[in-house]
This record gives C-alpha cells, sequence and structure tokens, in this order.
C-alpha cells in the first residue's frame, strides 16, 4: 500500500490529469470500457463518487449515504467540458481535505467487510478508483495512458484484495475454475512485480511470487494493470501469454467486480 498522505495527494493529481484531456474535447465520446456512458457521463460519475466519499468520510458514517447521484447519468449529454474541468476538480479538493482532516483512523462504513473499516479504505479505492475512470476517458478519447509504477503496483494489489471479497459470491461459473491446475502468473517486464491467482483450493488466494502456473502473462506493469481491470483486451495489450489461454480468457471473464 502507499502512504495514506500520498493517497490524498494522489486523487486530486490523477483528476488533474483527467482535467487536462477534457478541454475541447466532444463529451457525448462514447466510452467502450464502460458500456452505456459517454465520456461526460463518466466524469460525473467520478465527481459524484468524490462528493459521495466525501461526505462519508466527514461525517464518518455508519450506513451507506445515497449513491443515485453517481448511478443516474442518462441525463448527461451534451455536456460543456469547460463547466465539468472546475466542477469535477473541485469535487476531488472536496475529498481530499476531507481525508487529511480526518486522518486514516476514522472509523466509517465502507462498502466491503474486510480490509480496514476506516477512511483509509477511501483513500486507496478512490486513488485507483479515479486513476482507472482517467484510462476508461483518455483511452475513449484516443489517448495514450501511463501511470506512475508504485501507484500502478497497488492498483493490481487493490484489484485483487477486492477479488478475494467478491469471489466468495460465486457463480457455477466461478466454481467450475477451481481445480489441481488453476493457476495463473502475471510477471511484470518493467519492474520487479509478480503475482500468482491460485485456485486450486477451495477459496480465492492470491500472493505476491513466481511460481510456475498453468497461465503466465508477461508485460509492462500498466498493461498487467489495464487487462486485469479490463480496460484493455489481451489480445490488444502489449503482453505475452504462455500456457492456458482459455484459463486466462474465462477467469477474466467471470471474476470482475463493478
Amino acid at each position: 500500500m502507499l502512504d495514506y498522505t500520498r493517497y490524498c495527494g494522489e486523487i486530486t493529481a490523477q483528476t488533474e490529469l483527467l482535467c487536462s484531456v477534457l478541454p475541447g474535447r466532444d463529451m457525448n465520446t462514447p466510452v467502450p470500457t464502460c458500456p452505456g456512458w459517454n465520456v461526460g457521463q463518466l466524469v460525473r460519475h467520478v465527481g459524484y463518487g468524490h462528493r459521495w466519499a466525501a461526505e462519508a468520510v466527514r461525517t464518518g458514517a455508519t450506513t451507506p449515504p445515497d449513491d443515485s447521484a453517481m448511478r443516474e447519468l442518462s441525463s448527461y449529454v451534451d455536456e460543456d467540458p469547460d463547466q465539468l474541468v472546475p466542477w469535477l476538480l473541485a469535487g476531488a479538493l472536496d475529498l481530499e481535505s476531507s481525508l487529511r482532516e480526518a486522518g486514516p483512523e476514522r472509523k466509517v462504513w465502507t462498502p466491503t467487510p474486510v480490509g480496514p473499516q476506516t477512511s483509509q479504505f477511501y483513500a486507496r479505492r478512490f486513488t485507483q478508483e479515479t486513476a482507472v475512470h482517467r484510462a476508461d476517458a483518455v483511452l475513449a478519447l484516443g489517448e495514450g495512458f501511463d501511470l506512475s509504477h508504485d501507484v500502478a503496483l497497488d492498483a493490481v494489489d487493490e484489484w485483487l484484495d477486492l477479488a478475494v471479497v467478491t469471489w466468495p459470491r460465486m457463480s457455477d461459473r466461478r466454481h467450475a475454475l477451481h481445480g489441481p491446475d488453476s493457476t495463473l502468473h502475471f510477471h511484470a517486464t518493467d519492474s520487479h512485480a509478480e503475482w500468482v491467482v491460485d485456485l486450486t483450493g477451495d477459496e480465492f488466494v492470491w500472493r505476491r511470487a513466481h511460481e510456475k502456473s498453468a497461465v503466465a502473462v508477461r508485460g509492462p506493469l500498466v498493461e498487467l494493470m489495464l487487462v486485469l481491470y479490463r480496460r484493455r483486451a489481451v489480445a490488444d495489450a502489449e503482453v505475452e501469454v504462455f500456457g492456458d489461454a482459455a484459463l486466462l480468457d474465462s477467469w477474466l471473464d467471470v471474476v470482475a467486480f463493478g
């Protein structure tokens, strides 16, 4: 994990990077990685998410705050980026301020029962929420996406942590992936980061390790992150796949959360 203060600042930094690509662009551009949304709706989702999290942290919420604003997006068409940019940045700054004032240990309701039930959860989650949705926007607008290695590495760790939480809500398709040879290895070729996903038992287990697995995926760290978050199709990513590609495809198909 990153330092708490780094998360606080990174939320605003990622938002500023998102803001930088919006001026002069068509906010009705579809976002393929968020089916049914255009860029303007994606930006509204991010901005309302920041405000939702800021309210939860600021009030020490014990029950879920109303999240309808970041879900009901159909009315946001023909948005003006000159109005969206300051609105989006204001929400990020509000969340950063709320997190810094609260500190990492403030007790607060969180959407998952695993991990810290504190403001620490929101600092990490909304760093990665903002970074990944920035990827959605810039890729939809035909721009390149990059991310600092420490943030990308933490994004993969957090994705796997959340997958552990959601995996027990198993469908039959998830159950079917478990077996004696069900292991997946992800190897970042531009850093020392490696992960193994182990489905040989009854639970979803992951670890940082270099191990022979049924399927291995090798590529730059940010490309691996985009593949895991299903922001880049394996076939379109700068990665190499060795071994049981069908296991990889099936796993990516059913493991997604949100």
